[in-house]
């Protein structure tokens, strides 16, 4: 029979360990990125509508201000998750070409980087999922 001592050498060896970061997470801190920008987005065409001369300008705010409003619930959720899952968004900077976000997982520090082109079709993509639920 094997001494606990074995037994314990033979489970840490078979312990499977969990990655240092998952494809679920940087897509989830990729996409709060995106809801920020979203967010952006919003709120720039809310105050453009407001100063426009086009012939309903309150439905279409309080179309983009419904949208805004789901935008952030969904945005309250991942950070709530974030915190429950230890990642820390933790700096965005655009520049030029891009924009590159630096965040934490679990004690380790990630970066990415996201293409202006990119940003604006997914931005689109987003938006577009919004307004069709």
């Amino acid at each position: 029979m094997a001494s606990n001592e074995e037994l314990a050498r033979v489970r840490v060896r078979t312990a499977s360990h969990p990655p240092i970061q998952t494809e679920e997470e940087l897509e989830r801190v990729k996409h709060y990125v995106l809801l920020g920008i979203v967010m952006r987005i919003l709120d720039h065409d809310i105050r453009v509508i407001g100063t426009s001369t086009i012939k309903l300008p309150r439905f279409y705010e309080s179309m983009l201000r419904g949208i805004q409003d789901r935008v952030l619930l969904d945005l309250a959720a991942i950070k709530r998750n974030f915190r429950e899952t230890g990642i820390k968004v933790y700096e965005e900077k655009r520049e030029t070409d891009g924009l590159h976000a630096a965040y934490v997982c679990r004690g380790y520090h990630h970066r990415f980087f996201m293409l202006w082109g990119f940003v604006k079709a997914e931005s689109e993509r987003v938006m577009k999922q919004y307004l069709s639920s």
